[in-house]
């Protein structure tokens, strides 16, 4: 099993989750379309990277890959709209599509949770209640742009890590933390009681 590598870089982080040519298609997608603040974000990127450090097929066991963006109409039929056009673009995918500016509006009804409101994507990802998936691509022209505020470490070392918040919930933690166990038994899962290991 890989050991924790502090010095994996953005270059090395992508190449490996850019693997996955259903990643590469998406952003590409969110580039051509012109979604504002758009990003492919989570458990695909950090998924894809775990299929390839184990030696896994670059898609196995991803459910969905997921797409933020983040525009001023939160109407679910502008939301809509987008999911469609997106989906015309990257063909029979499973891909989750959530405008960040409206997520506080459905999500406390469907999780039982506060979700106060976000000022942007990026603010999104850092919901996320594990740390290891606070990660996500776009592309901007010819190049590519990584949000990773914590880094790659976790990720190339195969950590799955609490991030208490707002929304957090360590039920939903330990449900999600289990399923990716019986899919990548390599993964070193951290009990979301133990918030004093969240710093190196």
């Amino acid at each position: 099993m890989p050991t924790v590598d502090h010095n994996w870089t953005e270059d090395d982080f992508l190449a490996a989750a850019l693997a996955n040519p259903v990643n590469d298609r998406i952003i590409g997608a969110l580039s051509e379309l012109e979604l504002p603040d758009a990003w492919l974000v989570s458990g695909c990127l950090v998924q894809t990277v775990w299929n390839v450090l184990t030696g896994r097929a670059a898609d196995y066991g991803i459910l969905d890959y997921d797409v933020f963006y983040f525009d001023p109409d939160t109407s679910w039929e502008a939301e809509d709209a987008v999911i469609h056009r997106l989906l015309h673009h990257v063909g029979p995918v499973a891909v989750e599509v959530r405008n960040q500016a409206r997520v506080h509006l459905w999500y406390p009804d469907k999780h039982g949770l506060p979700y106060p409101p976000l000022a942007c994507s990026t603010e999104g990802i850092g919901r996320f209640i594990t740390r290891n998936t606070q990660v996500g691509i776009r592309r901007d022209r010819d190049s590519y742009k990584v949000y990773a505020p914590h880094g790659f470490a976790d990720i190339a070392g195969l950590i799955v890590r609490p991030n208490p918040g707002p929304n957090f919930s360590p039920a939903n933690y330990a449900a999600k933390a289990r399923r990716w166990k019986a899919l990548w038994p390599e993964l070193t899962v951290l009990e979301a009681e133990d918030v004093q290991k969240l710093r190196f």
